[in-house]
C-alpha cells in the first residue's frame, strides 16, 4: 500500500481500442486471425508499416512517442497493383538477346528459376527471371517457343561468367535447377535467405515473411496463380503467361530490393566475412554434395529388416512375461496400468494433463533402476522408432532416376549454425545402440571400384572448451596427447592418471560433455545414477580442476546479457533475447546457450571451412572422388580407389588446418565397403 502508484479511475473506463495502434502491433507480430476477430471490418483503419530492424520483437508497450508514430496516416502494405515497376516478359529472341547484352555489363544481378515443382530432380525448368534495378525485372519462358540454342549461346555465359555476382533467394535450389539445364552458376554467390539467416537465426527466412517484414511489400501469393494445395492445385504450366511473368519478375524484383537492404545490415552486425568467406562459399559444395547422393544397398536393408522384426517379436515377448499378462505395449493408458498399477514401480507416478499415468521416455529413463521391464520397453520403442522411421521409410526415398538417395543440407535452420539434413535426415540416425549403428550398413560405395572413407573431428567441441577458456591445464592435456576424460577423472579425484578407475572416467567424461551444456547437479546425478550430493561434489571439483573453464561460462553469461548476443570464433551470432528475463526457467535456457552456442557455432564454422577447402582440392586436383554427406563432425566420402592415399593426405589436411586454435585438431579417418565399416 506505499507503492507511490498514481491513480485515475477515468482510465478504467471501458473504451474504444485504438485500432489504428492496436492494427499496427497485430501486423509486426503477425497476429492475422486477431485482426480478423477484434478489428471490426466496417471501419477504416490505417497505421504504420511494420518494418522494424528485428521482425517481431516489438514492444506491446507504447510510449506517448510510440503512440504519435503509430497514429501516422500510411498505408500497411505495398503490392504489385500499388507501386510503379517495369516488368518485361522477354518471349522472343530478339528480346533474350537484347537482355542477356544488358546483364553482361553490369557486375551483380538478381535471378530467380520458375519450375512444375520443389524436388530439384523430378522438376522441370519453366523460366528465369532476372533483376538489375530496383522494380525492374525481365522473365524468360522455357517453352517450345523458345529456340534453346539462344539459351545457350546468350542466357549460359551469363551465368558462367565469374565475374558477374549472382543474387537468389535460396540460391541452393536454382544452382541445382539450372545444373540440370546444362548451366554452371559461377562467380560471387548472395543468397537473402542465409543473409537473413545470419542476422536472424531464429526467425523464419521466407521470402514473404522477409518481404513483408523489410520492405512493407506483400508479394502475389502463388495460390493466386495455381489455386491451394490439394488434388485440384494446378501446375505452373498452366498458368496464363502473363500472369506467371508478373509472378515471376516480383520474385527477381522483391530478392534484388532485400539484398540491398540486407546488404547493409551484414555489415552493421560484422557479420559480411562469415557471410562471404564460409556461407556462401559452401553453398555450391552443398549442392554438389546433394546432387551426388549416396548409393543404398536395399538387399541389405531387407535383411536388416528382417532380423529388427525378429528382435521386436522376441522383447514384446519379454516385457509381457515379466509383466505377467498380455497387453498392448504401444498404449500408453495400457502400459501406465501394467506399470503403476499391476506392478507398482513407483509409489506416486507422474500423471499427463489428461489423469493417464506418464509413461514418456524421459520418465521411463529416470525408472531404469526400479525394474528390469523399463530397460526393455525402451529398447522395444527404440527397435519400432528404427524399423517405422528409417528401415521403412529409406527405400520410399531411393531416386529412380539415379538409384540413390539424395538427402538435402539445410544451411538455414539450426540457430548454432550446424548443418541439417532433410529426407532423410542423417543427424538422427542412430548411433548409440548396435542396431542403430547396424543401419550404416545398407550406406554404401557408388561402385566397386569405389571405397568410403569417413574422416570424423575427435571430441571437438571440448578442444573448442580449451580454446575459448583459455584454461592451462586443459589445454596442455590436449596438447600432450592425453585421454581428456582420464586427465580429468584424475584432476577431479586427486589422483594419479595411472590410478582412475572406469566409473571415474565415465563419470568425467559425463561431466566434461555436460558442462557444454550448462548440466546442473541435478540433471548429472540424473545420468549418473548418484545423489544430488555427489553430483555438486564431481561439478564443484570440476570447477577448481578447471578454473578456466568457470571464468568463461560466466564471462559469457554475462557478454550475453549485456549485448544480447554471444558469438563464435568466426564471429557468427547467436541472440539471446531472453537472458534477462525474470522467469528463471526461460532465463536459464538462455544461459545455457550462452555457454554452449559459441562452441557448436564455432565447431559448426569449423567443419563448414573444411568442406570449403577440401573441395577446392578435389577441383583443383581433378579427383574423380566426391564429398556425399556431413553428420555432425563427420564428412564421408566416395572414394575412387586409386585416389585413396592422396584423398586421405588433403581430408586429414583440410581438416586440422581449417582453423588455428591453441590446441591441436586431430581427424579420425577409416575406410570400408559401407559407412559403419568406415566409421
Amino acid at each position: 500500500t506505499n507503492v507511490p502508484v498514481i491513480f485515475s479511475e477515468e482510465n478504467l473506463i471501458l473504451s474504444e481500442p485504438d485500432y489504428s495502434s492496436l492494427k499496427a502491433i497485430f501486423e509486426e507480430l503477425e497476429f492475422r486471425n486477431l485482426i480478423t476477430r477484434i478489428i471490426p471490418g466496417d471501419k477504416s483503419i490505417e497505421s504504420k508499416p511494420a518494418t522494424p530492424l528485428h521482425p517481431v520483437q516489438g514492444s506491446l508497450f507504447f510510449t506517448s512517442a510510440d503512440s504519435e508514430i503509430a497514429s501516422t496516416p500510411e498505408s500497411l502494405t505495398e503490392n504489385i497493383n500499388t507501386i510503379d515497376h517495369s516488368y518485361i516478359l522477354c518471349d522472343t529472341s530478339e528480346k533474350i538477346i537484347e537482355l542477356a547484352n544488358k546483364l553482361s555489363t553490369v557486375d551483380i544481378f538478381c535471378f530467380d528459376t520458375e519450375t512444375t515443382g520443389l524436388d530439384t530432380f523430378s522438376s522441370k525448368l519453366i523460366g528465369i527471371s532476372f533483376s538489375i534495378k530496383e522494380y525492374s525485372a525481365y522473365f524468360i519462358p522455357i517453352n517450345s517457343n523458345i529456340d534453346k540454342n539462344i539459351i545457350s549461346d546468350f542466357i549460359k555465359p551469363i551465368f558462367e561468367n565469374p565475374g558477374i555476382g549472382k543474387i537468389g533467394q535460396n540460391l541452393k535450389f536454382d544452382i541445382q535447377i539450372l545444373s540440370k539445364f546444362g548451366i554452371t552458376v559461377k562467380g560471387s554467390l548472395y543468397d537473402t535467405m542465409i543473409a537473413h539467416y545470419l542476422l536472424e537465426p531464429d526467425q523464419r527466412h521466407n521470402l514473404t515473411y522477409l518481404s513483408e517484414s523489410y520492405l512493407n511489400y506483400t508479394p502475389v501469393p502463388i495460390e493466386d496463380l495455381i489455386g491451394k494445395r490439394g488434388k485440384n492445385q494446378r501446375n505452373m504450366t498452366d498458368v496464363d503467361l502473363g500472369l506467371l511473368s508478373n509472378y515471376a519478375c516480383e520474385d527477381a524484383d522483391i530478392t534484388f530490393r532485400l539484398w540491398n537492404y540486407l546488404k547493409a545490415q551484414l555489415e552493421k552486425e560484422d557479420l559480411l566475412k562469415l557471410f562471404n568467406t564460409i556461407e556462401m562459399p559452401l553453398l555450391p559444395v552443398l549442392a554438389n554434395m546433394e546432387n551426388c547422393g549416396v548409393r543404398f544397398d536395399e538387399h541389405a536393408l531387407t535383411e536388416f529388416s528382417s532380423n529388427l522384426k525378429n528382435d521386436i517379436i522376441s522383447i514384446e515377448k519379454e516385457i509381457k512375461d515379466l509383466a505377467g499378462i498380455d497387453f498392448n505395449i504401444s498404449s500408453p493408458k495400457q502400459l501406465g496400468e501394467i506399470l503403476f498399477d499391476r506392478l507398482k514401480i513407483i509409489d506416486k507416478p507422474k500423471k499427463t494433463k489428461t489423469k493417464q499415468y506418464s509413461t514418456s521416455e524421459d520418465v521411463l529413463d529416470k525408472l531404469r533402476s526400479k525394474h528390469e521391464i523399463i530397460s526393455k520397453i525402451l529398447e522395444f520403442r527404440s527397435l519400432k522408432k528404427l524399423l517405422s522411421t528409417y528401415v521403412e521409410a529409406l527405400p520410399k526415398l531411393i531416386n529412380v532416376s539415379t538409384g540413390k538417395i539424395h538427402s538435402s543440407f539445410n544451411q538455414s535452420i539450426a540457430s548454432t549454425g550446424r548443418l541439417s539434413s532433410t529426407n532423410p535426415n542423417l543427424q538422427n540416425i542412430p548411433i548409440r545402440t548396435a542396431k542403430g549403428r547396424e543401419l550404416r550398413k545398407a550406406f554404401v560405395p557408388s561402385g566397386e571400384e569405389y571405397i568410403f572413407l569417413s574422416a570424423d573431428y575427435s571430441q571437438v567441441e571440448l578442444r573448442l572448451i580449451a580454446h575459448l577458456s583459455n584454461d592451462e591445464d586443459f589445454i596442455k592435456a590436449f596438447i600432450n596427447n592425453e585421454d581428456i576424460h582420464i586427465a580429468t577423472a584424475a584432476r577431479i579425484n586427486n589422483v594419479n592418471l595411472k590410478s582412475v578407475t572406469r566409473e571415474m572416467r565415465t563419470q568425467a567424461k559425463t561431466a566434461n560433455f555436460g558442462i557444454i551444456y550448462g548440466i546442473s547437479a541435478f540433471g548429472l546425478s540424473q545420468r549418473l545414477n548418484i545423489s544430488r550430493k555427489e553430483a555438486k561434489q564431481i561439478i564443484d571439483n570440476y570447477f577448481i580442476s578447471y578454473p578456466g573453464v568457470k571464468d568463461y561460462m560466466d564471462n559469457n553469461i554475462s557478454l550475453a546479457r549485456d549485448k544480447g548476443y554471444v558469438m563464435t570464433i568466426m564471429g557468427r551470432k547467436r541472440y539471446l533475447r531472453d537472458i534477462n528475463s525474470r522467469n528463471h526457467i526461460v532465463r536459464s535456457n538462455a544461459e545455457r546457450n550462452a555457454i554452449n552456442a559459441p562452441v557448436q557455432g564455432s565447431a559448426a564454422d569449423i567443419i563448414k571451412l573444411a568442406m570449403i577447402n577440401i573441395s577446392e582440392s578435389f577441383q583443383s586436383s581433378g579427383f574423380v572422388s566426391k564429398m556425399i554427406l556431413q553428420v555432425h563432425d563427420e564428412l564421408i566420402f566416395d572414394i575412387y580407389k586409386p585416389e585413396l592415399e592422396s584423398i586421405k593426405i588433403v581430408v586429414k589436411n583440410c581438416m586440422e588446418n581449417a582453423i588455428k586454435l591453441k590446441v591441436p585438431l586431430t581427424v579420425d579417418i577409416g575406410t570400408g565397403n559401407n559407412w559403419l565399416e568406415a566409421h
